[in-house]
C-alpha cells in the first residue's frame, strides 16, 4: 500500500531520519523529519494556476505544535489549540526566511508550507528539525525551489561551539544563534548572545553551516530516490520583455532624479509621479500589459537606479557615503507618568519607548510544551500605519510585530540584572511613530534608555543598527544604516545589537542564493563602528542607570520567612493573605521557599505589611518590646494581643510602677499599648509587662533605675 523513503543522515552526532510515502500522500510534497524522539510532519503544497492580476508571490509557512506531542492536554477552557503561541509564530517566520529567496522570480503559484510538531522528546528542539523537514518537502515536490537548505543551532560556553545541544542545556551557554543556508553560502541567522565578538560570533555561523552540509547531501540523496518530475517555471512573454526595456530607457532619467531627493516623503511623490505616468503609457489590458505587470517592471528599474548608482558613486539616496550613520537624538524622560521613558530619533526613524515596572504577579506565564514557565521581562512592538504615512490595518499584533519585537527582546535580555538583583518585572513598549529603516534597531536604542531612565541597573547600554548589501556579480558595497528604500531593493538586512563590549543579538536575512564569509566579517566590522558611534550618540542623554526608581514605580521589600509558617501568613483558603492586602493596599508574592515580596508605591504601607508579615511568623522574644491591644481585662490583669495573633497577659502587678487597685483604672478594651516580653511559662503562656516600658517612647525601663527615682 505505501512505498516508503527513508534516508538517515548523521547530524552533529545525531541521527537525522528523512521518511517519506506513508502520511500525507495527496500534499506535493511530504516528509516526517525525526531526530531522537521529535518528530515533525512538514507537508507542501502549490497552487497549480496563479490568480488573475496576481503580482506577488503567495508563500505562507505555518510551524504548529500540538500538545499531544509532548502527552498534554490544552490548558484553557476550549482544552484545543487556538492562535499561534508566539514560539509557533517566531518558529514560522525563521523557516520562511531562508526558503523565501530560493523561488524563482517568475514562480508566482500561491506556496503552503506547514509544519506539524507531532512528538516531542522535550530534549531536541522542534525547529531545526521542521525547518530541514520542510526543506526536504520542498526538495522533492517538484515545485519550483533552488534548494535545498539546511539549518543548525550553534552554542558556546567555555570556549567551544557546541551543535544542537539539548534544550535545557542552552540556557547555560553564552550563545544560542541559529544558522540555514544551502551548500553555497549563509541564508538567515537568528542569535541572542552574551556579548561576544564580531569574530566569535562570525566562527559561530560558518560551524553552523559546516555542520549542516550533511543534511543538504542527505536531501539530494532523498530527492534523487523519490523526487516528483519537476513543474515547469514560465518565461516572460516577449511583449513584457520589450515593455520593461522601453519603461527603462523612458523613465530612467526620470526615477533618477526623484530618488536624487533626500525628504522620504517628497521622494515617494516624485516617484510615484513617475510611475503613474508610465502605466498610463504602457497599459495595454489585451495583450497582458496589466497595471500590475507595469508596476513591476518599474520596481525593477528602481532597484536597478537606486543599485547602480550606490555601486558605481558610494552615494546613496540621501546623499551618505556608505558608513555614515543618519543623525540621532536621544531623550529621556519625556513622559512625565511614566516609569522610564524615551523618544528616540534617527534619521526619518523614530520609537517613542516606554519601561513600566511591575511586580512578580506582572510576570508572563508561558505554557510550551516543555512546560510552564515564567517570563519577567516583556518587550512588546507596535508599528501603527501612521508611521510611514498610510491608512492600513490597525489590530492584534501581527508576524512582523511579534518577530520584531523578540529582536530586540534578545537584544536586551543578556543584560538584564537578576531577580535577585533587582525583583521587579519589567515591561517595554514601544511605538514606532515615523520610520524610514530598521525600526526594530531604534527599539533596541529607546528600551535601553527607558529602562536605564526607570532605574533599571543595566551594567552598560545597547545600541542596535541596520547595516544593508548591494551585489552585483563580483561588486559589492556594504550600507550603514540602512533606509527602507535600500531594505526593500537591496541584498541583505543584517541587523546587529550590542554593547561597546560586544554583541548580544544577530539578525540576517538574505534576499539572494547565498553570501560568503568575506562579506559577512565586512559587515560586522563596519556594524561594530556604527554601534560604538549611536552608543556615544546615546550617552548625551543617560550614560548610566538612573540611582532611584520613579515616584510612580512600586517599590519592593523582599523578606524570608520558615517555609513552615507560609501557610500561616496564608490562612485558610488565603483569608489571612487577604486581609494584610486588603488593609495596606500592597501586593505580596510568597514563594515556596519562605521569599516574600511585598511591593507598593508607598513605603508606609509596605513597612506596615512587613511588621503584619512578622508578627505571626516571628517567635516571641524574652526583653523584646512590642505593641500591642488590650482585648479582655479581668480582675488579675489584662490580656494584650501583641505580634497578630498572639496573646499574653499583663499580670495586675506589671500594669504600673505602684499598687493598682482595679485593672481597668489604667487600661481598658481596646487601648493600644507597648509592652515588654518578661518570659515564657513551661505551658506556652506568654507574660507581659506595661510597666517596665516608656509607654510614650517604647524604651525599656531598668528596675534598678526605677527603684532609684523612688527612693
Amino acid at each position: 500500500m505505501f512505498n516508503v523513503y527513508r534516508k538517515e543522515i548523521d547530524f552533529a552526532g545525531q541521527t537525522l531520519t528523512l521518511e517519506t510515502g506513508k502520511i500525507a500522500r495527496q500534499a506535493d510534497g511530504a516528509v516526517l523529519a525525526t531526530i531522537g524522539e521529535t518528530s515533525v510532519l512538514c507537508c507542501v503544497t502549490a497552487a497549480k494556476s496563479i490568480r488573475e492580476g496576481q503580482d506577488f508571490f503567495p508563500l505562507s509557512v505555518h510551524y504548529q505544535e500540538k500538545t499531544y506531542a509532548a502527552g498534554k492536554i490544552p490548558g484553557g477552557f476550549f482544552k484545543r489549540e487556538a492562535r499561534p503561541s508566539e514560539k509557533e509564530t517566531l518558529t514560522s517566520r525563521l523557516i520562511d526566511r531562508p526558503i523565501r529567496p530560493l523561488f524563482p522570480k517568475n514562480f508566482l503559484n500561491e506556496v503552503q508550507v506547514v509544519a506539524t510538531v507531532i512528538s516531542h522528546d522535550l530534549e531536541n528542539d522542534p525547529d531545526m528539525v521542521a525547518m530541514i523537514g520542510c526543506s526536504a518537502a520542498l526538495t522533492i515536490s517538484g515545485i519550483p525551489f533552488m534548494g535545498p537548505i539546511g539549518g543548525a543551532r550553534v552554542c558556546y560556553k567555555d570556549g567551544k561551539y557546541l551543535i544542537n545541544p539539548p534544550m535545557q542545556d542552552v540556557a547555560d551557554t553564552d550563545l544560542d544563534l541559529v544558522v540555514a543556508g544551502t551548500k553555497e553560502g549563509v541564508l538567515m541567522v537568528e542569535s541572542e548572545a552574551s556579548e561576544l565578538t564580531e569574530e566569535v560570533m562570525l566562527s559561530a555561523v560558518m560551524e553552523g553551516w559546516k555542520a549542516f552540509q550533511p543534511v543538504i547531501d542527505g536531501i539530494i540523496d532523498l530527492a534523487e530516490m523519490c523526487a516528483k518530475d519537476p513543474w515547469d517555471v514560465p518565461e516572460t512573454p516577449e511583449n513584457i520583455v520589450k515593455m520593461s526595456e522601453a519603461l527603462k530607457k523612458k523613465y530612467e532619467a526620470q526615477v533618477a532624479k526623484a530618488y536624487a531627493i533626500t525628504d522620504k516623503q517628497d521622494r515617494q511623490a516624485a516617484v510615484s509621479e513617475a510611475k503613474t505616468a508610465a502605466i498610463e503609457e504602457f497599459l495595454d489590458e489585451e495583450n497582458g500589459l496589466l497595471e500590475s505587470v507595469i508596476s513591476s517592471a518599474f520596481k525593477s528599474l528602481e532597484s536597478d537606479v537606486v543599485r547602480g548608482s550606490i555601486l558605481k558613486t558610494g552615494k546613496r539616496i540621501d546623499e551618505r557615503d556608505t558608513k555614515t550613520v543618519r543623525p540621532i537624538v536621544a531623550e529621556v524622560g519625556v513622559l512625565p507618568r511614566t516609569h522610564g521613558s524615551c523618544l528616540f530619533t534617527r534619521g526619518e526613524t523614530q520609537a517613542l519607548v516606554v519601561a513600566t515596572l511591575g511586580t512578580g504577579q506582572d510576570e508572563q506565564i508561558i505554557d510550551a510544551l516543555e512546560g510552564e514557565y515564567k517570563q519577567r521581562f516583556l518587550l512588546h512592538y507596535n508599528f501603527p500605519p501612521y508611521s510611514v504615512g498610510e491608512a492600513g490595518r490597525m489590530g492584534p499584533p501581527g508576524r512582523r510585530e511579534i518577530g520584531h519585537g523578540k529582536l530586540a527582546w534578545r537584544s536586551i535580555n543578556p543584560l538584564l540584572p537578576s531577580a535577585e538583583e533587582f525583583p521587579y518585572t519589567m515591561r517595554s513598549v514601544s511605538e514606532i511613530t515615523e520610520s524610514n529603516g530598521s525600526s526594530s534597531m531604534a527599539t533596541v536604542c529607546g528600551t535601553s534608555l527607558a529602562l536605564m531612565d526607570a532605574g533599571v541597573p543595566l551594567p552598560r547600554p545597547i545600541a542596535g543598527i541596520a547595516m544593508g548589501l548591494i551585489k552585483e556579480d563580483k561588486d559589492f558595497a556594504v550600507l550603514t544604516d540602512i533606509l527602507g528604500d535600500e531594505d526593500h531593493l537591496g541584498d541583505m538586512d543584517f541587523k546587529v545589537a550590542g554593547t561597546e563590549k560586544g554583541i548580544t543579538a544577530l539578525q540576517m536575512d538574505i534576499k539572494i542564493t547565498s553570501i560568503t564569509e568575506e562579506i559577512m566579517k565586512i559587515a560586522l566590522d563596519q556594524a561594530k563602528d556604527g554601534r560604538i558611534h549611536i552608543l556615544g550618540e546615546m550617552a548625551k542623554a543617560l550614560t548610566e542607570a538612573r540611582t532611584e526608581l520613579n515616584a510612580n514605580a512600586p517599590q519592593i521589600v523582599t523578606l524570608t520567612i520558615p517555609t513552615d509558617k507560609i501557610r500561616e501568613v496564608i490562612g485558610t483558603g488565603g483569608k489571612v493573605i487577604r486581609e494584610i492586602i486588603e488593609v495596606t493596599e500592597t501586593k505580596i508574592d510568597i514563594e515556596d521557599d519562605g521569599t516574600v515580596k511585598v511591593a507598593a508605591t508607598n513605603a508606609d504601607a509596605i513597612q506596615k505589611a512587613v511588621k503584619m508579615i512578622k508578627d505571626i511568623t516571628d517567635e516571641p522574644e524574652v526583653g523584646k518590646v512590642y505593641d500591642g491591644k488590650v482585648v479582655k481585662c479581668v480582675d488579675f490583669g489584662a490580656f494584650v494581643n501583641f505580634m497578630g495573633a498572639k496573646d499574653g497577659l499583663v499580670h495586675i502587678s506589671e500594669l504600673a510602677d505602684h499598687r493598682v487597685a482595679k485593672t481597668t483604672d489604667i487600661v481598658n478594651e481596646g487601648d493600644e499599648v507597648k509592652v515588654l516580653l518578661v518570659g515564657i511559662d513551661d505551658r506556652g503562656k506568654v507574660k507581659l509587662s506595661m510597666k517596665r516600658v516608656d509607654q510614650e517612647t517604647g524604651e525599656p525601663i531598668e528596675q534598678d533605675d526605677k527603684k532609684e527615682a523612688n527612693g
